[in-house]
């Protein structure tokens, strides 16, 4: 593949370089003129331009090849930052997700345990309102019961002073 692309170019290369030397004899004289060695000469310098010119291209395709094959390594060392990159960015979105997800959970834990807290705060004052509530009734009645004991109390004092010996009715004596 290299040689036969080298090999037209090379050819074209000889035409020219025949056309030339045939169009500066026809100046300077005759085709006669012209010697096995300067025919030979001739063919050797085009066969080594010719070789020159197939170096030239072989390098300038190693080249290519080199800067071709560094340029696909960019490129996949590039496509590789850019998936880490994309990777990364995927674990901080992932962890900020998480984050965010467990900031609401605990929010809403602590919202609950603030519910579960009012809600016992108020059983909690509900029962000592209930309570004190009972307490007020019993002390209630216990005055109640105290006031009537003592009214009564004071009614049999009051009632004993007004009877005398011998006003009370006996019974069972016939008078």
């Amino acid at each position: 593949m290299k040689t036969s692309r080298s090999t037209p170019l090379a050819t074209a290369f000889l035409a020219a370089f025949l056309l030339a030397s045939n169009g500066a004899q026809a100046e300077g004289g005759d085709a006669s003129d012209v010697s096995d060695e300067s025919l030979k000469a001739a063919s050797e310098r085009i066969r080594h331009t010719g070789q020159q010119m197939q170096k030239d291209i072989q390098e300038k395709l190693e080249r290519l090849h080199k800067e071709r094959a560094a340029l696909v390594a960019r490129q996949a060392a590039e496509r590789t930052q850019e998936t880490e990159r994309a990777r990364q960015q995927a674990e901080k979105d992932r962890a900020a997700l998480t984050a965010a997800r467990e900031s609401k959970q605990r929010e809403a834990l602590l919202a609950s345990q603030e519910k579960a807290r009012r809600e016992a705060a108020a059983r909690a004052a509900e029962l000592e309102q209930t309570r004190l509530a009972e307490l007020k009734e019993k002390e209630d009645e216990e005055a109640a019961l105290e006031r009537a004991q003592k009214e009564s109390l004071d009614a049999y004092k009051a009632g004993s002073k007004q009877q005398k010996l011998g006003t009370q009715a006996q019974f069972g004596v016939d008078l």
